[in-house]
């Protein structure tokens, strides 16, 4: 029997896994209409009815679900031996995609570090955040929080769970402790739109009753609160420099958000010996920066409670 077109199986496997054309078409760039037409093709190539069209949804078929199985077998075997393939020299740079506040706040400054701690590996940065692709961007590794679905195919491992809290200039309204950051605007972020309530939530304390400016970046939010400008939810690491330099002050300490940071990589880690160390020195980096059990782990208190610097 003559194979389909590889492309055509391709095609296949991302609408059968969302068992919708729409997001297949999303997910390979291409249009609905053109996943429709991909699908008719490999149906009537191979004799056979894959997905069942009722209402304007699709549905597998007994043939579509035992085609699935087989395809995702394929383009698995396939990543892997492309990855082996793709085996980096081990002098070529570690090319890291990371999320631009973090990379600006907390990342860049503990670089060197690294660099002395591992000479003979050189990081190329490439700040950008939510999903990546790895093969076209030329990415190796991905710093990323779990605020949205990355590919499952994706080896992922933890680096630290996120902190958050309120975050102000010191002395801000003349005022200090929680009367500095109660009385000032809230100040938010297009890219954590629900960082106040949820943060109200975890801690059972209430958000400044003023609203103020929304900021496109999170980064943005930071600035404009070490401005004076008003009160922003902060995370532990992105602020941990400007509370230690007393640009910011955390009247009520940190507490986890429920998220967390992972790197990423289309490759297993022990794979690449430089994905591997630098691993482990951000794991090392965001213990030194993060709050342990002894600053209240779990409950409203953490480095920088009541006070303007870390503790």
């Amino acid at each position: 029997m003559k194979l389909p077109p590889l492309g055509s199986l391709r095609v296949f496997d991302a609408a059968a896994r969302h068992e919708a054309f729409g997001r297949a078409a999303e997910e390979l760039h291409v249009t609905h209409g053109a996943v429709s037409r991909q699908i008719k093709q490999l149906e009537q190539a191979l004799g056979l009815t894959l997905f069942e069209r009722r209402n304007r949804a699709v549905f597998l078929t007994d043939s579509g679900r035992q085609l699935l199985g087989l395809t995702r077998g394929l383009f698995e075997q396939l990543a892997a031996g492309l990855a082996q393939l793709r085996q980096p020299a081990a002098d070529a740079p570690l090319v890291l995609s990371c999320e631009p506040t973090i990379a600006m706040m907390w990342l860049i400054p503990r670089l060197p570090d690294f660099q002395r701690a591992h000479p003979d590996v050189q990081v190329h940065l490439y700040a950008a955040g939510g999903p990546v692709d790895f093969a076209a961007q030329g990415v190796d590794v991905a710093l990323r929080r779990n605020d949205f679905e990355w590919d499952a195919a994706l080896h992922a491992e933890r680096v630290c769970e996120e902190w958050t809290g309120p975050v102000c200039r010191p002395g801000l309204g003349g005022a200090s402790g929680e009367a500095a950051w109660q009385g000032a605007a809230a100040l938010g972020s297009a890219t954590r739109p629900g960082a106040w309530r949820q943060w109200a939530q975890a801690s059972g304390k209430k958000a400044p009753r003023r609203t103020g400016p929304v900021y496109e970046h999170f980064y943005l939010s930071l600035q404009a609160a070490a401005a004076g400008l008003g009160a922003a939810i902060g995370s532990a690491l992105m602020v941990q420099d400007a509370l230690r330099d007393r640009r910011l002050q955390a009247p009520c300490g940190f507490i986890r958000d429920g998220s967390a940071y992972f790197l990423l990589s289309p490759r297993p880690f022990r794979d690449d010996p430089r994905a591997a160390a630098f691993l482990a020195w951000l794991r090392q980096q965001a213990e030194a920066s993060l709050p342990g059990p002894e600053d209240g782990a779990g409950g409203a208190a953490g480095p920088g409670a009541d006070q303007s610097v870390a503790s």
